[in-house]
């Protein structure tokens, strides 16, 4: 009897119709069963009601090849044409393939990363492969997610790529199946196609769950799947929501701390909600209609949060499992979690939900979520901690979105109009300062810290505020956009000093170095040796501008003094 060898991918195979016409690709689970797409079986003629019951797998990574008929098993057919939902259908062998193999399908964030796909388009009845870049999805609608080209001129999705497992091919997860590809798209020289996650097929087809791996997107809240409803009905709500949502959907990172408890008793249902709207296997429980209907700026992209968590109750290992599992980490304990996930690309956005109710909040905070929030910034990472009472006076954060009423002087009335001016000039200036953080202020020791966002907290309170105009909280919350502006300028004014000094101080190395050359060549020993350290100083980040003063100072004194003396 021949042995049986796999290639790479052993769970590779084609889809053809009783007569052996390729009609798509699969993924060989076990023994006995495929997952493919349920358009790949309608296309075969297979589809439930079709005009035969039975397509045909044929191996294409084994060694003697095989090939056996199959047919979808009951209930596992999902299609819902000229949708982005479902499109999914599990075969079951006549007989079994006898190829010994099992795979596992990944729950893995589908926000970035790449991947590789093998169809079987016309022009390659055996087979060809293609790279693919995880793109999210920005539709307030469906359930695929988003895949792009990776390089202009390589071979691309096409029929005949449908049912393709999407591999991972780096990253954390990479030689792991994440779901299966399911449309492509191609107008012009614009191409893209889409996939179908796992857990989103894990909610279709609860028979698949022996086969896959992995921690889900939502362990938030106390239920799973469906949207809480009655949350955006509340103004409070919504203006969390929404200024969340913004947040979420643009190219900020940073810590963002909620309030979910207080004296407003907001709760986190509307968090619970926001989170669901993004996770791929919510999307499957919600119709349409349900997301376009929604509100503006109350729906995330698919994929757009990597993890959400509820830490109540939990222990600072049960949340570092979480977060190991989720993302693949090779773990450890909760500093080589903070560190592997600071590391990462591409970079997390992560929700972790009841911190101040976690087993032992002070350890939680000490020993994992304190330093990713001072550095989720810096490092590009989403975080968003929920707190059901006052954050730790000393845990860093660059966004409050604090639910509690502002007092204002009942005295000194002002317009929500004219607040809503006062708040846009302070969200526009917030902006301003962030870009200017991010050109200049990274690259600088003790440089001014960038003052937290206050737009999106005053925006929240001035949606309620207005909701009862003449109310003593508008003119709080205009006191507060003016003073938040004030410490922009004051942040403004400091780094660009710095910046100052640095131009200047890169100025002055340079003229003197010109000079040097001009009187004594540039192969001057001892000046070199001075310049050397100053020019370092200044190129080396992040830079002391004290102590590069201090070298610049002494080599141009060095250098004027040699002119001296001629």
């Amino acid at each position: 009897m021949a042995l049986h060898h796999h290639s790479d991918g052993p769970w590779r195979v084609r889809v053809d119709d009783e007569e052996g016409t390729p009609c798509g690709a699969g993924v060989l689970l076990d023994d006995r069963h495929v997952l493919t797409c349920a358009h790949v079986v309608g296309d075969a003629g297979a589809a439930p009601g079709g005009i035969t019951s039975h397509v045909r797998i044929s191996s294409v990574a084994c060694r003697p090849e095989w090939s056996r008929t199959a047919q979808v098993a009951p209930g596992t057919w999902v299609y819902e044409p000229g949708t982005q939902r479902g499109d999914v259908a599990l075969l079951e062998l006549d007989e079994p393939a006898d190829c010994g193999i099992r795979t596992t399908l990944w729950k893995a964030p589908i926000s970035g990363g790449t991947v590789q796909v093998y169809g079987f388009p016309d022009t390659a009845p055996f087979g060809m492969g293609t790279d693919a870049r995880l793109a999210g999805s920005g539709h307030r609608q469906g359930e695929w997610g988003l895949l792009k080209r990776v390089r202009a001129g390589d071979p691309w999705i096409e029929p005949g790529y449908s049912g393709a497992g999407a591999m991972a091919v780096d990253g954390e997860f990479e030689g792991r199946v994440i779901g299966i590809v399911v449309a492509d798209f191609v107008d012009g020289d614009a191409k893209a196609a889409w996939m179908l996650p796992t857990e989103t097929m894990l909610t279709y087809l609860p028979r698949i769950r022996e086969f896959t791996g992995g921690d889900r997107t939502d362990e938030l809240g106390s239920s799973h799947g469906e949207l809480p409803g009655d949350v955006l009905g509340d103004p409070l709500r919504l203006a969390l929501t929404q200024e969340l949502t913004r947040l979420l959907d643009s190219d900020w990172s940073g810590t963002v701390v909620v309030g979910t408890g207080g004296t407003t008793a907001v709760g986190d249902s509307w968090l619970v909600r926001l989170v669901r709207t993004a996770d791929p296997a919510a999307r499957a429980t919600v119709t349409d209609a349900e997301l376009t209907g929604a509100p503006g700026d109350t729906v995330l992209g698919l994929g757009a949060i990597d993890a959400a968590y509820d830490a109540r109750g939990k222990s600072v290992a049960d949340v570092s499992g979480y977060l190991t599992g989720r993302f693949g980490l090779p773990g450890g304990d909760a500093h080589e979690v903070r560190r592997q996930l600071l590391r990462r690309r591409p970079p997390a956005c992560l929700v972790v939900g009841g911190v101040d109710r976690a087993q032992d909040p002070e350890a939680l905070v000490e020993e994992l979520l304190g330093q990713l929030a001072a550095r989720a910034r810096s490092r590009g990472v989403r975080l968003v901690l929920g707190f059901e009472g006052t954050p730790p006076a000393d845990l860093a954060y660059d966004v409050s979105l604090d639910p509690e009423p502002l007092r204002g002087d009942a005295a000194r009335g002002v317009t929500a109009a004219e607040v809503q001016t006062v708040v846009g000039q302070l969200a526009a200036a917030e902006d301003t300062a962030s870009a200017l953080q991010q050109e200049w202020g990274v690259r600088f020791f003790a440089a001014p810290r960038l003052p937290t966002r206050a737009a999106p907290r005053l925006r929240v309170r001035l949606a309620v505020a207005r909701a009862t105009e003449p109310n003593p909280e508008l003119t709080a919350v205009h006191d507060r956009a003016v003073d938040a502006r004030a410490a922009l300028a004051r942040f403004d004014h400091d780094l660009r000093r710095m910046i100052a000094t640095y131009q200047d101080l890169s100025a002055g190395l340079e003229l003197h170095r010109v000079r040097a050359a001009r009187y004594f060549g540039d192969e001057d020993r001892r000046l070199a040796e001075q310049h050397a350290p100053a020019a370092r100083a200044l190129r080396t980040e992040p830079i002391d501008l004290v102590a590069a003063r201090k070298l610049v100072g002494r080599y141009t004194d060095e250098v004027n003094r040699r002119i001296e003396e001629g």
